[in-house]
C-alpha cells in the first residue's frame, strides 16, 4: 500500500510538472489568421503578409465590414489577431464584454473627417444644422471631440468618452443623429454634415484630405493597434507580425498608397 501511495504521489508530481512546463500559447509558429476591416486597411495587411512571409510567417487575412465581428471572431478563436481598433474602443469593448484583449503594437492612424454636400467650410454651418455621427460609443465620442475642435460645441470636460448627452454648449442649436458608421456615407445627402471614418469614406469615394470640410488633428489618441488575446501577447509569431507591420517597407507603402490620408501609427 505504501509503495502504491508513493507511486501515485510521484505520478501526480510528474503531471503537475508537465502542466507547469506546458506552452500556454495556442498559436501556430508559422501561421496567423489576422482580421481587418475591408478596403484600405485590408490592403495594408495584405502587404504586411508579404513582408512577414520573408520571416517565415504566413498571414491569412480575413476582412470585416462592421466594428463588432472582428472582436467576436478573436474571442471565439477564429482570429489570432485583429488590426482595426483604437485603444479607447478596445478599453470599452473589454469592459462591456468581459474580454481580455491587449494591444501589442501601433498600426496606423485612420483620421476621421467631417464631410458635407451642403457646406464648403466648417465655418459655414448654419443654426439648427443636422450632424450625423457614428452610433457606437467610441467613434461617437471621437466625432464629438472633433466637432468640439471646430468650436461648434463644447462637451463636459470630465467625460473622456462623451455622448450627445454630454454636450454642455451648443450655440448654433445643432441637431444630432446617430447612425451605423458604415451607413453614414450613404446618408450624407440626407443630413447637413457628418463625421465619417476614413475606411468608410474611401469606400464611398470620399477623400478625407480633398473632400472634407474638417479633418481630425494628427495628435489624435485614436491610433489603430494590433490586438491579440492576453495569453498570446508574448507569442513569437505575434512579435513577427508586429515587426512586419512596423517595418520601413510598410511605412513607405502607406505613404505611397494613401498620400497622407492614412498615417503610420508607430512614428
Amino acid at each position: 500500500m505504501k509503495k502504491l501511495l508513493l507511486a501515485i504521489i510521484g505520478l501526480v508530481a510528474l503531471t503537475l510538472a508537465a502542466c507547469g512546463n506546458e506552452d500556454t500559447s495556442t498559436l501556430s509558429e508559422d501561421k496567423l489568421v489576422v482580421g481587418s476591416m475591408a478596403g484600405d486597411q485590408a490592403e495594408i495587411v495584405e502587404f504586411v503578409a508579404e513582408i512577414a512571409a520573408e520571416d517565415g510567417l504566413e498571414i491569412e487575412v480575413m476582412t470585416f465590414s462592421d466594428y463588432i465581428m472582428p472582436n467576436t471572431a478573436l474571442e471565439e478563436g477564429d482570429l489570432d489577431a485583429n488590426i482595426y481598433q483604437t485603444l479607447p474602443f478596445l478599453d470599452q469593448y473589454n469592459e462591456d464584454h468581459g474580454t481580455d484583449f491587449v494591444p501589442v503594437g501601433a498600426a496606423f492612424l485612420n483620421p476621421m473627417a467631417i464631410f458635407s454636400e451642403k457646406y464648403e467650410s466648417i465655418d459655414e454651418v448654419e443654426d439648427g444644422a443636422l450632424f450625423a455621427l457614428p452610433n457606437d460609443p467610441t467613434n461617437g465620442a471621437r466625432a464629438l471631440l472633433m466637432l468640439q475642435e471646430t468650436g461648434l460645441i463644447k462637451v463636459n470636460e470630465e467625460e473622456t468618452n462623451p455622448s450627445v448627452m454630454d454636450i454642455v454648449e451648443n450655440p448654433k442649436n445643432l441637431e444630432f443623429i446617430e447612425l451605423e458608421a458604415a451607413q453614414i456615407p450613404r446618408q450624407l445627402s440626407e443630413v447637413d454634415f457628418a463625421a465619417i471614418n476614413s475606411n468608410y469614406s474611401f469606400e464611398a469615394g470620399l477623400n478625407p484630405i480633398e473632400d472634407s470640410i474638417y479633418r481630425e488633428s494628427t495628435d489624435s489618441p485614436y491610433t489603430v493597434n494590433i490586438v491579440v488575446r492576453a495569453e498570446n501577447e508574448d507569442d513569437p509569431a505575434v512579435q513577427k507580425l508586429v515587426d512586419a507591420y512596423q517595418s520601413d517597407a510598410v511605412k513607405d507603402k502607406i505613404e505611397e498608397v494613401f498620400g497622407g490620408t492614412l498615417l503610420p501609427g508607430w512614428e
